[in-house]
């Protein structure tokens, strides 16, 4: 790659599209980092559900440490990194919550063992074992039955809208690609950076 696309989106989405034919596993796994309300970081794997240049969606229990973090404060970044293609790109930016209506959408799509898991997790919470989950899962199993599964009301989505985005590649010698792109008004400012 030697010059810069003038809009990160579709850089974004050639990256994806190789990623997702040529990683084994989770081409959508990103890592997100937020902090508590004294500053301490803190960083989990979640997975990439939608993106377009609204920004990136992932959806999680409301009531995580992840959400009570990004509560307090919105400010997150992101980070894809594939192994394979010697390949990473950094976002930084704030989360804004997806409506309710692309939760359900996204919700009514997923596996329903995966919904059932969704009512039952109380996460991040301290668990006594693993028969209290397996426990929770029947619980919630029996009580839907066969039909449809409400999303919980403690369960939901997030949207990263960026304010900065960086794209690295590996090149022997450790002479790296490296392309920034700042938000500027409606627009990006972009520059290639030394690695």
């Amino acid at each position: 790659m030697s010059a810069l696309e003038p809009n990160p989106y579709s850089l974004f989405a050639k990256w994806m599209a190789e990623a997702e034919r040529s990683e084994p596993n989770d081409p959508n796994a990103m890592a997100l980092s937020s902090v508590d309300d004294q500053g301490r970081p803190s960083t989990r794997m979640v997975l990439l559900k939608g993106w377009d240049e609204s920004g990136f969606v992932f959806y999680t229990n409301l009531e995580s440490r992840k959400s009570r973090e990004m509560g307090g404060n919105p400010n997150v970044a992101l980070l894809f990194h594939w192994k394979s293609l010697k390949r990473q790109i950094r976002i930084e930016g704030q989360v804004t919550p997806v409506t309710d209506e692309e939760a359900n959408a996204y919700f009514a799509s997923r596996p329903r063992i995966s919904q059932i898991g969704a009512w039952a997790s109380l996460q991040s919470r301290p668990l006594e074992g693993r028969f209290e989950l397996e426990k929770r899962v029947a619980e919630f199993t029996a009580k839907f039955g066969l039909g449809d599964i409400p999303r919980p009301p403690h369960w939901s989505g997030f949207r990263v809208v960026p304010r900065a985005m960086e794209f690295w590649h590996d090149r022997p010698f450790r002479l790296h690609d490296r392309f920034s792109y700042q938000r500027d008004g409606d627009g990006w400012a972009t520059q290639h950076l030394f690695p």
